[in-house]
């Protein structure tokens, strides 16, 4: 009764406060939320079909909501795999990635979570060589001193 009322709600507490048997507490906690399933599973499997890696700005962001739709899955006892999740999210790349796309099909990842290990590194990456190209764009290199010195004194010359 300790570990089930410690890991309550504050108004769920208070609302079984004077239930003493642990079977009771359960069973009433039970039928109080039993019908959430019946609400849960048509939501997400509506989100899982939806699922679009291309509708997220970060892998980190699509990773979380493939997560949270998995654990409603699987409360509701439909059992998501790595395959499944695999294949949502190497299917469902922006068609302007369909070549990183194949080269990510043809590493034959078997884990969800080495792919996302993958995409998480290549966006990092990806993110740093942008910064980096926005701090200083081609061609606006500033020209090395040698050069600067030798332009510098062929100008005095002209003088």
């Amino acid at each position: 009764m300790i570990f089930l009322r410690h890991h309550m709600d504050e108004g769920l507490k208070v609302e079984y406060l004077t239930v003493k048997d642990p079977l009771e507490l359960w069973t009433g906690l039970k039928e109080k939320y039993d019908h959430l399933k019946a609400t849960v599973l048509p939501r997400a499997r509506y989100e899982w079909i939806h699922l679009w890696l291309q509708d997220f700005k970060t892998i980190c962001e699509y990773n979380s909501v493939v997560y949270k739709i998995t654990s409603q899955l699987k409360l509701c006892g439909e059992d998501i795999k790595d395959e499944d999740m695999l294949e949502k999210t190497l299917t469902t790349f922006h068609a302007s990635n369909l070549v990183l796309q194949q080269q990510y099909c043809e590493r034959r990842f078997k884990k969800y979570s080495e792919l996302i290990s993958c995409l998480l590194v290549d966006e990092q990456h990806n993110t740093f060589l942008l910064k980096n190209h926005e701090a200083r764009p081609t061609g606006t290199a500033p020209l090395p001193e040698a050069n600067e010195v030798e332009a510098h004194g062929q100008s005095e010359r002209r003088q």
